[in-house]
């Protein structure tokens, strides 16, 4: 879940002596200790899947169906909706070179290379490349509130060498690295404006899928032990509605859980019974025994894509969820979204747009820039959807972010909106087809690179290349 070194002092990364991860996820494991102790068939209209703009804007609290009862299943052919958010990467870092008809990559020159540039504060120009390897860079790329704000450039997409990130930012995968990346998004639905919901860094991103809001975090900072949000999380409105959920979480090598559900540490507490090991998601995804909603966490270690992990491990571990659910006997009832927490600090051609801010916290910057606050999105990220009811040959548009997985799990079960964003957030339902099952026989992906290729691991021992690649930087002029 992503270490950074903050060269600017903001805490959002470890520094010197400062918090990494496993730290901060320790400490609110251990703040939770401590406070316990102490203590759709077709006869429902769907909401509208365009623009929010064009809708009746929505109050937290409300209902997707007003005219239902809180806790109706509109949607019966889904019974499970499970999500894998890995870390770290933007579309244009791994899905830009795609070439799917419709979907916006990486604009491309009459050579067949991506045109995308950015500049140095010396004038020199680092083109687009495709990375050297499958492993990356120690520390870089960045994604802090700082650099994500320098990266934006004001819109014009220009600060990303500058900022903290340096020349990896540019750098780009493609299908002979990922294949079963890529076979997944030319197979399934994906969307092309699925953002991150803060332009920051992973834990207020992550906070966004639970419950709309990250309640002012922008930093990979220690999360306050009594802090929770007004409107709840997710998992208040499916306990609630009596809907069965899950947290399955890896282990890191020093055997520390690591579930998103410890960014709010009440979770922990009030939820304990739902937090499982990975591989109790795979017992039950092999038995049809899936829970009606369940995250699936990587092992932020090795396996999250994070850097400077190899991006072969990542594949594997996604690879080996969605082929789970696929082979499973409740394939025919499950749709699972595999999409990224946050760029990671990788260049995307695609400005963020503005966006609802979801309640009146104002981002806790201390004294440093608020800048468009919480009324924009982050970078675009990677997003399909993997279901038997997927709509084939379809890339969605339309503009989603996190909270659009929570407006489709509060659409599925008619759940009251946590905040304004989520209740306002298009639900993603656009990339369902909810009269036919088009893949109800799983279709046939690619291998994981790591599968098929042995080298892939070589840069474990040998490093990720030599980064900028020589001829990807124009003298200054």
């Amino acid at each position: 879940m992503g270490e950074r070194r903050d060269q600017r002092g903001s805490g959002e990364g470890p520094g010197p002596g400062g918090p990494t991860r496993r730290r901060v996820l320790k400490s609110a494991l251990t703040a939770a200790a401590a406070g316990a102790a102490a203590a759709g068939t077709g006869a429902f209209a769907y909401p509208s899947a365009g623009p929010a703009a064009a809708r009746t804007f929505r109050q937290p609290g409300s209902l997707p169906y007003p005219y239902l009862p809180a806790g109706t299943d509109t949607i019966p052919q889904i019974k499970h909706i499970v999500v894998v958010m890995m870390e770290n990467h933007s579309y244009d870092n791994h899905l830009g070179m795609l070439g799917r008809a419709g979907a916006d990559g990486l604009p491309l020159g009459g050579n067949g290379r991506p045109r995308a540039t950015n500049p140095y504060p010396d004038g020199r120009i680092q083109h687009a490349f495709r990375m050297p390897t499958t492993c990356q860079l120690a520390g870089r790329p960045s994604q802090t509130w700082h650099d994500a704000h320098v990266q934006l450039a004001g819109g014009h997409l220009t600060g990303f060498v500058r900022s903290a990130s340096g020349p990896v930012s540019m750098g780009y995968w493609q299908r002979a690295d990922l294949p079963f990346y890529y076979s997944l998004a030319a197979t399934f639905p994906i969307a092309d404006r699925y953002f991150c919901s803060v332009l920051g860094p992973t834990f207020p991103n992550r906070r966004y899928l639970m419950a709309a809001t990250s309640m002012g975090m922008i930093n990979d900072t220690v999360p306050n032990p009594l802090q929770y949000p007004a409107g709840g999380t997710i998992f208040d409105r499916l306990h609630a509605a009596g809907v069965s959920f899950a947290d399955n979480y890896s282990l890191l090598d020093s055997l520390l859980p690591t579930a998103t559900m410890g960014l709010f540490p009440r979770l922990l507490l009030r939820y304990h019974g739902q937090l499982h090991l990975i591989d109790k998601f795979f017992a039950a995804a092999k038995a049809g025994t899936l829970p009606g909603f369940c995250i699936v966490e990587p092992d932020y270690g090795s396996s999250s894509e994070e850097d400077p992990q190899n991006i072969a491990y990542g594949e594997r571990f996604a690879a080996s969820v969605i082929h789970a659910v696929m082979s499973g006997p409740g394939w025919q009832d499950t749709l699972l979204i595999w999409t990224f927490d946050e760029h990671g600090g990788y260049y995307d051609h695609v400005v963020p747009p503005a966006a609802i801010a979801p309640d009146g916290i104002a981002p806790d910057t201390g004294s440093g820039p608020a800048y468009t606050g919480f009324r924009q999105y982050g970078f675009r990220v990677p997003c399909a959807v993997v279901s038997p009811w997927a709509r084939p040959d379809y890339v969605s548009h339309q503009v989603f972010d996190h909270t659009s997985i929570c407006a489709l799990v509060e659409a599925k079960w008619n759940l009251p909106a946590m905040t304004r964003r989520d209740a306002n957030a298009n639900n993603m339902l656009d990339m369902l087809d909810l009269t036919r099952p088009a893949f109800l026989h799983p279709p046939s992906l690619a291998r994981p690179l790591i599968e098929t290729d042995p080298r892939a691991l070589a840069c474990g021992v040998t490093g990720p290349g030599t980064i900028p690649p020589p001829g990807s930087v124009t003298p200054a002029g």
